[in-house]
């Protein structure tokens, strides 16, 4: 037999006997002996189920689920949570019937196993709850080394979440982050593969710096103690941990049509601030045969696809991290807070077509705002200069309300590889802005002409050496390309509403911590 079938008939067997359909669940065992698959062994599969398992099943059942406990009230009822969603199931025991012993090591923290019926539930709150047959204590939580932790059962300040990262991913808060950030994961490749893209994995140790500003982390297996040149390294020159796998992907797609990248990057910036990481996750597409319009488009496309995505498979989590949003929003001075609370901004997105203007129309915008005639902008707005956050705030959020596209900037702000534009002063560049957030997307149209290239190799302090193999490909079939750079963590901000950027990684890592 087919493994497709065999797969087809394990679901049908699980379903038919969690919802004891007598005629279907005989003729489903029956169709199972006749293909002689052991029911043994299926069966063992089954036995334990997660909690978003359980609680898409009807009353009635028996079920097995395995779980921590929030919360112990009266000596018998538990609240447990797997982690598979946001909700727990609650279970009661009979106290009078338990087990003194195991009854003792039922507390917040410790992980349980519980074997009962699926019932109706008689409190509010909940659909259904499970009459506990049987528990089992799979590991303890001493109640006072809980109390020092963030597992006991209150409200907990983001910086102590941040000091005890180990453990946070246990509350509400970020086990809805971190479900999220695996399902924009896999969105992401998702997307790129419907569209025809290939993955590419770049290299995390380079010797090449894409954007040439020198904040790099050094790799060496040298004795610093000894005077050794660096032919005598490992790798026989000097390298570092990747800022971009930019370049690299532009090889791939000037070979295969369309790649992308999505990898860890790290930057040796010293910026302790709420928007900056020195390890964090970039995706890079890049598309041959393509210019800074089919670019914009690329971009326009995949933000409010994964932010559909998110909307849809992500709803259970949203509304929680809205609703904390909101609650957030109230306690911030009335200036300070949002229009729009976070499932408002993230329908904004899908639901508006995004405004592209260029640099130089942004700057008009920018000198004729009240803001800036009030001087109430603490930057100066020029031609030229390179916009910061005020001036992208005041564009999306207060002067267009949608998300904007600025391209065609100023050459002498933007990196060595932007196409220049036949004006002499701009490059064909453009960055995504969105409500809140700011810059999302940084990308261009890449400069495919070998001799302009090098040129800005000269302009730029790029030693050509160093990109002898980047510089070659515009020797052989050089074709007009494109690309972008989205930093994962920028993403995941928008789609959850954290303020913070150490709050949607598991594990940040910034200057002076590299803790967990």
């Amino acid at each position: 037999m087919l493994l497709e079938q065999k797969m087809n008939l394990v679901i049908d067997f699980f379903y038919f006997y969690h919802l004891k359909i007598g005629k279907q669940r005989k003729e489903t065992l029956e169709t199972f002996q006749k293909q002689k698959v052991s029911l043994t062994i299926i069966y063992k599969k089954m036995t334990r189920l997660s909690i978003v398992e359980v609680l898409k099943l009807e009353s009635g059942v028996d079920v097995n689920v395995s779980g921590w406990v929030r919360s112990f009230r009266g000596n018998r009822f538990i609240s447990l949570n797997d982690g598979s969603c946001m909700a727990s199931i609650q279970v009661v025991v009979d106290y009078e019937n338990l087990n003194a012993e195991i009854l003792s090591k039922i507390s917040t923290g410790a992980a349980i196993n519980i074997k009962g019926a699926l019932v109706e539930s008689q409190g509010k709150g909940q659909k259904t709850e499970i009459d506990a047959k049987e528990v089992n204590i799979i590991g303890t939580a001493n109640p006072d080394e809980v109390q020092k932790t963030i597992l006991q059962p209150k409200k907990h300040s983001l910086e102590l979440l941040r000091e005890q990262a180990h453990l946070r991913m246990r509350t509400n808060l970020f086990g809805a982050v971190f479900r999220i950030r695996h399902h924009m994961a896999f969105a992401i490749h998702n997307y790129f593969n419907s569209k025809g893209f290939f993955y590419i994995q770049t290299p995390i140790i380079t010797g090449t710096d894409a954007e040439g500003a020198g904040e790099v982390f050094r790799v060496t297996t040298l004795n610093p103690e000894k005077n050794q040149e660096a032919d005598q390294d490992f790798f026989g020159k000097p390298t570092h941990l990747t800022v971009s796998g930019q370049l690299e992907a532009e090889l791939a797609a000037l070979s295969l049509g369309k790649a992308y990248t999505f990898g860890p990057t790290f930057r040796a910036e010293n910026s302790n601030t709420t928007r900056h990481l020195a390890e964090f996750w970039m995706i890079e597409p890049e598309i041959a045969f393509a210019d800074i319009n089919d670019d914009m488009d690329l971009g326009e496309d995949f933000l409010k696809y994964l932010i559909n995505y998110a909307l849809v498979h992500c709803k259970e989590d949203l509304d929680f991290l809205n609703e904390r949003g909101i609650k957030e929003e109230q306690q911030l001075p009335a200036a300070q807070r949002n229009e729009f609370s976070l499932v408002e901004r993230l329908n904004m997105i899908n639901s508006n077509e995004f405004i592209r203007i260029t640099y130089s129309e942004a700057i008009k915008v920018l000198e004729n705002s009240k803001p800036h005639k009030k001087k109430k902008f603490k930057f100066p707005v020029e031609w030229g200069i390179d916009l910061q956050s005020e001036h992208e705030k005041f564009l999306v959020e207060k002067h267009f309300k949608k998300p904007v596209i600025i391209y065609n900037y100023p050459a002498n702000i933007k990196a060595f590889y932007m196409r220049d534009n036949d004006d002499g002063k701009t490059v064909a560049a453009m960055d995504v802005l969105f409500p809140g957030i700011g810059e999302i997307i940084g990308g261009s149209q890449r400069e495919e002409r070998e001799d302009v290239l090098q040129k800005k190799c000269k302009d730029f302090n790029i030693p050509q050496e160093s990109i002898w193999w980047y510089l070659e490909t515009r020797k052989f079939g050089t074709v007009p390309h494109a690309g972008f750079g989205l930093g994962f963590e920028r993403l995941m901000m928008f789609v959850t509403g954290m303020s913070n950027i150490r709050d949607v990684i598991p594990f940040p890592r910034t200057p002076k911590n590299a803790e967990f």
